[in-house]
């Protein structure tokens, strides 16, 4: 009897174990610096992944490339020192998105100066909280219209990049035609130096901190890239 109990217990787990994999849209490995003052703010974005049916794991930045084993989503926020961090996980063979500007170069996703091939505003140039999308056809648009959209609801800063003729381009800075802020690559499009992308590849705008300022169509923007980028 003892044994027959055991033994339905386990199956029940199996079950209920592949139930909940099934359900689930994919493994988010979230690359962070998990001892830093803005880690509130990686909390809120992992919550909303969870909300959205991902099942989200926190790395700290340290961790080797190989950590991305076995999941379906890199995901890396601006809260990682770009230059211990540098293209850690450029050659990995999981999709990747991230919004830490500094390492566009390093990741491959644009060319290698700063201020040229990308750069951010605010700081020392003015912030934004519109953007210009130039593809809404595309998956990463999240439906919204051609022109002006209001992803803030004031100014903050926008990490820009100037990617690979290879590269999908879905926003830009409002007149800035060559400072594009959500773009992406398709497995095995020419990225920069003439690098082919291993798998999907995605750049956001977001800052450390501007996350929970978000506006409906910002955040319509951001599930948009996440879905496109693990693919599913």
């Amino acid at each position: 009897m003892a044994l027959a109990l055991f033994t339905l217990c386990v199956s029940q787990a199996l079950a209920q174990s592949k139930t909940a994999l099934k359900a689930s849209k994919g493994k988010i490995l979230y690359i962070l610096r998990t001892q830093y003052r803005d880690r509130p703010i990686d909390e809120k974005v992992k919550s909303r992944l969870d909300s959205l049916g991902y099942v989200t794991t926190f790395a700290d930045e340290s961790e080797p490339a190989t950590r991305a084993e076995g999941f379906d989503l890199v995901i890396i926020s601006s809260t990682v020192s770009s230059q211990r961090f540098a293209g850690k996980y450029a050659d990995s063979k999981v999709p990747v998105m991230m919004w830490e500007n500094d390492i566009q170069d390093d990741m491959r996703y644009t060319g290698r100066y700063k201020g040229v091939d990308f750069g951010e505003v605010g700081g020392d140039e003015k912030g934004e909280h519109y953007i210009w999308i130039v593809n809404a056809p595309h998956p990463l648009a999240a439906g919204l219209k051609a022109g002006t959209n209001v992803v803030y609801h004031k100014d903050q800063p926008m990490g820009w990049g100037k990617p690979g003729l290879g590269a999908s381009i879905i926003a830009t800075l409002p007149g800035q035609p060559n400072r594009a802020i959500i773009y992406g690559y398709e497995k095995g499009a020419t990225m920069d130096y003439d690098f082919l992308a291993p798998a999907r590849r995605v750049m956001f705008f977001l800052d450390n901190t501007t996350f929970p300022l978000l506006t409906a169509d910002g955040l319509a923007l951001f599930d948009a890239a996440v879905a496109w980028a693990i693919g599913r």
